[in-house]
């Protein structure tokens, strides 16, 4: 009975002793798990910074695609005053060389009535001759179109519209004349 009770005594101590061991793995268990856990709260913070990093990279490039976008307006802007710059020294120039054709055209129109009083031209030469000017004024446009090339389509307008205004005068100035 005794070597029975001393047999169970030793049976409680190894259980106890598994128990502890059992104890022991569960808080290795428990350690490893914490580790696991710190090591995954590190990935997630270092994923969170890459995801800022990638959310500041972004807005960079997007101010920096906002400040092409102005440059380019201003670039735009500068570029329409030089263009405004150009056709109002271009319309200035072409004022002055219209009101210089316009005397020429005067003083010529002026010769012609006094060659014409002079020979006593027939009213078919005078129509004639008109048509020559009309002629003379269309080439001079086309010429002055070629000349122009690449001035502002506004600037061209009123250039044609100052020309044809000179060329009805022209014709006017002629008409008189042969009446």
């Amino acid at each position: 009975e005794r070597e029975g009770e001393r047999e169970r005594e030793r049976e409680r101590e190894r259980e106890g002793e598994r128990e502890r061991e059992r104890e022991r793995e569960r808080e290795r268990e428990r350690e490893h798990e914490g580790e696991r856990e710190s090591e995954r709260e590190r990935e997630r913070e270092i994923e969170s910074e890459r995801e800022r990093e990638r959310v500041r990279g972004r807005e960079r490039a997007r101010g920096k695609e906002r400040e092409k976008v102005r440059e380019r307006a201003r670039g735009g802007e500068r570029e329409r005053e030089r263009e405004r710059l150009r056709a109002s020294t271009w319309e200035r120039e072409s004022e002055r060389e219209g009101e210089r054709e316009s005397a020429r055209e005067r003083e010529s129109a002026s010769v012609r009535e006094r060659e014409r009083d002079s020979e006593g031209k027939s009213e078919r030469e005078c129509m004639s001759e008109r048509e020559g000017e009309r002629e003379r004024a269309r080439e001079r446009e086309r010429e002055r179109e070629r000349a122009r090339g690449r001035e502002s389509a506004g600037a061209r307008e009123r250039e044609s519209e100052g020309e044809r205004e000179r060329e009805g005068e022209s014709e006017r100035e002629s008409e008189r004349e042969c009446a």
